[in-house]
C-alpha cells in the first residue's frame, strides 16, 4: 500500500475523529440538559441525545469526511440512522448496564461508551454507507 494511501486512511479518520469529538460535546450537553433541567430519564435522555448528536455528524461527515460518496444525502442520511440506531441501542444498553448495575454516574459512562460505539459507527459509515474505501480526500479530486 503506498504513502499516499496510509495518510489518506489516517486523514479520514483524523477528520471524522475530530467531527465525532464535536458533535460528542453536542451529545453530552443536550444529554446533561435532558436530565438535569427537564428531567428526563437518563436511558431515555441518553437515546434522544444520541440521536441528536449523530444527526449533526451526518451533516459534518458528509462535508467534510466522506468526500465522494456516490449516495444521495436523503437515502445516505436514512441508511446513516439505521446504523445511528443501532449505536443509540448499544449506547442505551451498556448506559443501563453500567449506571444501573454499578451506579457509576451518567457522563462517566457515556464518555466510556462514545469510543466504542464511535469506533463502530466510522467503520460501518465508511465501508457500507459512504463506501468511499480508498477514495481521495481531497475535495479537488473529488469534485473534479
Amino acid at each position: 500500500m503506498s504513502k499516499y494511501k496510509n495518510m489518506n486512511k489516517f486523514r479520514r479518520f483524523a477528520f471524522y475523529a475530530i467531527a465525532g469529538f464535536s458533535t460528542f460535546l453536542v451529545d453530552l450537553s443536550f444529554l446533561w440538559l435532558l436530565i438535569e433541567y427537564f428531567n428526563i430519564h437518563y436511558l431515555y435522555a441518553s437515546a434522544i441525545a444520541f440521536l441528536l448528536g449523530s444527526s449533526i455528524n451526518y451533516v459534518i461527515s458528509r462535508r467534510f469526511v466522506f468526500l465522494g460518496t456516490s449516495r444521495g444525502a436523503v437515502a445516505g442520511y436514512l441508511f446513516f440512522l439505521k446504523f445511528a440506531i443501532i449505536g443509540m441501542l448499544a449506547t442505551v444498553f451498556f448506559m443501563w448496564v453500567l449506571v444501573g448495575a454499578t451506579q457509576f454516574n451518567y457522563v462517566f459512562v457515556r464518555i466510556l461508551v462514545a469510543g466504542f460505539v464511535g469506533i463502530i459507527n466510522y467503520l460501518a459509515n465508511l465501508y457500507l454507507n459512504f463506501k468511499v474505501v480508498g477514495n481521495s480526500m481531497n475535495r479537488d479530486d473529488v469534485i473534479s
